[in-house]
């Protein structure tokens, strides 16, 4: 598995070494013999190609030429499967001593010809973690000792030239195709942990052009206007506790932000606060009206409770959308619409200013973050959003957010409602 850390910090493990961690993700239980590392699923493969090598040779080698075995032999068998514990490290070396300890087997007690598990393991192994060259120099010299450990046999010639050294070819072309299949599994892995942090980081950034653009906006017009009326101590007061609320706010929606982030990693902290949802809308009417934008709120339908997300999208998009009325709609007025549909819900948001759009106002960057934001938003939720300048001047941004029946009910009891 590929853990946030790893994704930060785009460091991915090594697939030589992929298949020995099992499904589960857990590291398996290692060891060390002669100084080589080991993991229990490599003792296994040991153990299993050992065991049916011996029993082939015990049950299977009476064929023309054998002599039967011997205890030598039967401790040279059983030890030529110790190597394997090292496969994925060194896997060259594995099987140099595999082919070493096989031609000891067939000095000491031979038995005929033979490509065991064993073998098989070693040779699949070079090809699964080793390069196209050093693989068809493993598999020519797995033939050539195969073949060679036939002499004195009076094995079928078909056996002699073709079985053994076609069986090193099959070994080395699967150990091939693995690896590249596994490289390509991993190159899967890396990219989708990419997107997921690349998608990441645009929420993140998503959500921090929301909070902080407009809070700073509300700020910097209240600041505006209590330096322009110094000699109206109650408008500048004014300003100043909206200016103080707007910080306020701006700091415990970081907060919020930073808890929403933190949840995955801390299980045990304390749970976040709730998101702001459809129902503060009010409260961005009321500063925007404060701001110097008179803002009109006007909500079609009964009203009832949204998903949590849902909720956070249209608490968004209309904040998005008084913050631009704001800085690009000069003296103007502004109109919130919120409708409730049985399978849907509309925000809308409208200025008669004559400011410039978002898209192409200046210092808001190439693609206009506010919008672009907006936009992912509601594609999250197969939802449509539509903006631009009306034909009557101004401009208005309208997003329609479809609903469910199973997410309605979901948040009817979150709320502690019941819909009827």
């Amino acid at each position: 598995m590929i853990n946030r850390e790893d994704q930060m910090s785009g460091h991915q493990p090594d697939s030589r070494t992929a298949d020995a961690v099992p499904a589960g993700g857990t590291v398996p239980t290692e060891g060390t013999v002669v100084g080589l590392s080991w993991s229990r699923p490599d003792a296994l493969v040991a153990i299993g190609a050992g065991a049916i090598d011996l029993l082939g040779y015990l049950f299977l080698g009476e064929v023309a030429g054998a002599r039967g075995l011997t205890v030598p032999g039967l401790a040279l068998i059983v030890l030529s499967a110790l190597p394997l514990l090292a496969r994925h490290s060194r896997p060259v070396p594995v099987l140099a001593a595999v082919l070493v300890l096989q031609a000891a087997i067939d000095l000491t007690a031979p038995i005929g010809p033979h490509f065991g598990a064993v073998l098989t393991v070693a040779l699949f192994s070079v090809g699964r973690s080793r390069s196209v060259p050093v693989t068809l120099a493993a598999v020519v010299l797995t033939a050539a000792a195969t073949t060679l450990s036939q002499v004195g046999f009076h094995a079928p010639l078909w056996q002699q030239v073709v079985a053994d050294p076609l069986s090193a070819v099959l070994v080395g072309c699967a150990g091939l195709v693995v690896a590249r299949w596994q490289r390509e599994v991993d190159a899967n892995r890396r990219l989708q942990a990419d997107r997921a942090v690349a998608e990441e980081r645009r929420r993140i950034a998503r959500e921090l052009h929301d909070i902080v653009a407009h809070h700073i906006t509300t700020m910097q017009l209240m600041a505006g206007g209590a330096r322009a009326n110094l000699d109206r101590p109650e408008v500048v007061r004014d300003a100043l506790v909206t200016l103080e609320s707007s910080g306020r706010l701006a700091l415990r929606e970081m907060r919020q932000l930073l808890n929403v982030l933190r949840a995955g990693d801390e299980p045990e902290s304390v749970p976040p606060l709730p998101q702001p949802g459809a129902d503060e809308v009010v409260r961005l009417v009321d500063e925007s009206c404060l701001a110097g934008l008179p803002t009109e709120l006007t909500v079609d339908g009964p009203r009832r409770p949204l998903p949590p997300t849902v909720g956070l999208t249209v608490f968004r998009i209309v904040q998005e959308g008084l913050t631009n009325a704001r800085k690009y709609a000069g003296p103007a007025r502004a109109s919130v619409r919120l409708a409730y549909h049985p399978d849907r819900i509309t925000v809308e948001v409208r200025d008669d200013g004559g400011g410039t759009p978002p898209e192409r106002a200046p210092g808001t960057g190439p693609a206009g973050y506010g919008l672009l934001g907006m936009r992912e938003r509601v594609a999250l939720h197969g939802g449509t959003l539509t903006a631009g300048p009306r034909p009557e001047g101004g401009f208005a941004v309208r997003a329609e957010l479809p609903l469910s029946c199973d997410e309605s009910a979901e948040a009817a009891v979150q709320h502690g409602q019941e819909i009827r």
